[in-house]
């Protein structure tokens, strides 16, 4: 992920959809999310930098990790987080002349 591109609505519900995939392998399943929960947690960081970036990559990493938790769509969460309420939002400021 380029570090100066703003990740996108579908990486993150690819991303989801790939860490829930692994609810639907019998017996292995639990076992990919130990394989899975590092690479999330990693790719979690790098696509949202700083302080932000570094809680969501431990939650990402927990949420993966613990079992029966892969249904909590995390980097969907995060990009709503970033991109809709608000923390990454652009103000405007609108001059009004009386």
């Amino acid at each position: 992920m380029n570090k100066g591109k703003k990740p996108t609505l579908v990486t993150s519900l690819l991303l989801d959809a790939i860490g829930m995939a692994t609810i639907a392998v019998p017996v292995i399943g639990p076992f990919l999310d130990l394989i899975w929960a590092p690479v999330a947690a990693k790719l979690m960081s790098r696509m949202y930098p700083g302080k932000k970036g570094k809680l969501a990559s431990m939650i990402v990493f927990i949420e993966e990790i613990l079992p029966m938790t892969d249904i909590v769509p995390s980097f969907t969460l995060m990009w709503l987080y970033t991109r809709v309420w608000g923390a990454d939002k652009e103000t405007q400021v609108v001059q009004v002349k009386a």
